[in-house]
């Protein structure tokens, strides 16, 4: 906790004091800038740090997840069993387990907390893959959790959130001073709401490339600690499998980053690497 704590605090003075930088470059006022700078980091962090304590309520709701607190079949005893067993070798505390309707083959992890967070199947999964697949797949989701993942990416997002607010509002004060030859009130008229509008949209577009980027990355580490949980040979039939349903996802935009199906998006814009690349990069792995 500590560590992730640190990692917060000294990203955001990063972020704030590179941004002052590029203003002070750019002649904004300083009193100009301090506003902006804390305008930033409260939308610009605490969206993402709402979102990332919010998670397994709104994982819970946007799915149907049903928490097992009872296991009613062998499935279900089955399930709870065996990410105990991978919560334990991991070093986590015991996530929820819930079960969501779906007939897609998926998972997906969540949580703000890496020993209190939810592990959930779709009932796609429970039908359409064998135990040693699915305990594959449990694998990858407990990894997530172990890494950290769901803080790592909150903070992430938050940086480059305070980024976008921050360089669309001071690029498009200099365009419109620009445009209005600097003069008197020239920055703050209704142009300059659009232009930042604006580059809003297309600062955003950058920043998803980046997040996705970090989000791929950090698959290729989730699909290692799943065959280090259940065995490499089980995470790759787990990945194999995935390929015959061409990696088809229902889940909710806001989850489905945790997942453990691909995506059909352009490359730059995927939230997963191509299961090819993840398979060839486990059987190039050491991982038993």
């Amino acid at each position: 906790m500590f560590t992730r704590i640190a990692l917060f605090l000294a990203t955001n003075f990063a972020v704030l004091i590179l941004a002052s930088i590029v203003m002070s470059l750019l002649g904004v006022n300083s009193n100009q800038m301090s506003g902006l700078l804390v305008m930033a980091a409260i939308f610009g962090f605490g969206g993402s740090l709402i979102s990332l304590l919010l998670s397994k309520w709104m994982a819970k709701r946007s799915t149907g997840a049903v928490v097992i607190t009872e296991p009613r079949n062998q499935t279900e005893r089955w399930l709870l069993a065996t990410v105990e067993r991978q919560a334990k070798a991991a070093g986590i505390g015991m996530p929820e387990v819930a079960v969501y309707e779906g007939p897609e083959i998926n998972a997906f992890a969540t949580g703000a907390n890496r020993n209190n967070a939810l592990v959930a199947v779709s009932t796609g999964l429970l039908h359409n893959m064998s135990e040693d697949e699915a305990e594959a797949v449990l694998g990858h989701e407990i990894a997530h959790v172990a890494n950290g993942d769901m803080i790592t990416m909150a903070l992430l997002q938050g940086v480059l959130n305070t980024f976008v607010i921050v360089l669309a509002r001071v690029v498009g004060g200099v365009i419109d001073s620009a445009l209005s030859g600097n003069r008197e009130g020239g920055g703050r008229g209704f142009a300059y709401y659009i232009i930042v509008f604006v580059l809003e949209m297309v600062f955003g577009l950058f920043a998803t490339m980046i997040s996705m980027w970090f989000s791929r990355h950090r698959e290729f580490r989730a699909d290692a600690g799943g065959a280090s949980l259940a065995g490499r040979q089980k995470m790759i039939a787990a990945l194999e499998r995935l390929q015959l349903n061409h990696g088809q996802s229902t889940l909710p935009t806001q989850i489905a980053a945790f997942g453990i199906a691909g995506s059909t998006a352009k490359k730059l814009f995927m939230s997963h690497p191509p299961l090819e690349e993840r398979i060839a990069a486990l059987r190039a792995s050491t991982v038993a």
